[in-house]
């Protein structure tokens, strides 16, 4: 195994400036440290990760709190590319991710003594009952955290606009003749909140009067309550002409349902989604990307800000995403 002693003979430098250089103190040159890291890759170098830690008082290990009630999980395309581009950045900071959890040597614990037992430099909310008060408690520590659509006042956030998504999608079927606009929305959550203000505000822009009967609670990904609600929609005396589902994948599963009835109805109205997955995208659906790749990417940099600059202010950043043009939109003769 190559040791310090070696790297410093090849570059000709003390074993004190090999360290230095390896551990990114500031005190030695620039040029200094990236000539000792390239010596020690070429050399085969590796650092243990105690040693790393004892040095820098870093693991450069982030945690990732992903707690999915619907159990859709990482199969569901926008969480897993949120996550993979938080680990594809995360890597090229120099960071590992591991997943969090209550549970630890056969014991019920609190997220909060996870992160502690696993020593993690900072933690990302990905999905979770944000006003859970294991989370709340999490926030509140001294561990730098970074939440993903949703805002505490003590971290900083990233969040897709999900108030200008439903803006867009509300204008968009205006612009095609629609007035009798449904919206299935998700259960409450701070997401919702900005979809429905989104709705509301942009309906009263165009003088477009919401029937409340359009707007009804469903569940994010839950195809058998979509299925429900679109089937309740579409048995009102005065039916809308366009319903928007909570997400593509709620929407792809109550068509599929429609079609196994043999029931045509919802394929003479118009139908929009969210997310933009490309499932959707294939099946020509009209829906709102959101950027899932760039949420991932900023907020593994604000947590990287917060990790290594601990006085630096929170910031929270808003993520806009994109209208996707498919065939689900028909015009109002």
């Amino acid at each position: 195994m190559v040791s310090m002693k070696e790297i410093a003979k090849n570059c000709n430098v003390s074993v004190a400036t090999v360290s230095k250089a390896l551990a990114d103190k500031k005190d030695i040159s620039e040029a200094t440290r990236e000539k000792i890291r390239k010596a020690a890759e070429d050399m085969g170098y590796m650092l243990n990760a105690s040693a790393r830690a004892l040095k820098t008082n870093r693991t450069n290990n982030i945690g990732v709190l992903f707690v999915d009630s619907m159990s859709a999980g990482l199969a569901h395309e926008y969480f897993s590319e949120i996550l993979e581009s938080f680990r594809w950045a995360a890597e090229e900071y120099g960071y590992d991710i591991t997943f969090i959890n209550n549970r630890f040597a056969g014991m019920t614990s609190t997220y909060l003594n996870h992160c502690k037992y696993r020593n993690f430099d900072g933690v990302v909310i990905i999905v979770a009952d944000f006003s859970s008060p294991q989370i709340l408690e999490l926030v509140d520590s001294d561990i730098p955290a970074v939440s993903i659509d949703f805002n505490y006042d003590h971290c900083s956030s990233v969040v897709s606009d999900n108030t200008k998504g439903l803006r867009q999608l509300v204008k968009y079927a205006a612009e095609k003749g629609h007035r009798k606009i449904a919206f299935i929305h998700g259960e409450p959550t701070d997401v919702t909140k900005k979809r429905l203000d989104g709705f509301y505000n942009t309906c009263r822009e165009l003088n477009i009067s919401v029937n409340e009967d359009y707007v009804i609670e469903g569940r994010y990904h839950d195809i058998d309550e979509s299925y429900r609600l679109a089937k309740q929609l579409l048995s009102l005396r005065e039916k809308p002409t366009c319903i928007i589902f909570p997400d593509d994948y709620s929407l792809i599963g109550t068509i599929s349902r429609f079609r196994e009835d043999g029931d045509d109805s919802l394929d003479r109205i118009s139908v929009i989604g969210y997310d933009g997955i490309k499932m959707a995208r294939f099946m020509g659906i009209t829906t709102y990307r959101q950027d899932a790749q760039a949420l991932g990417q900023l907020a593994c940099k604000r947590l990287v800000d917060a990790i290594e600059n601990p006085e630096g202010l929170c910031e929270h950043s808003v993520v806009a995403g994109e209208l996707i043009e498919g065939r689900t939109v028909h015009e109002v003769k």
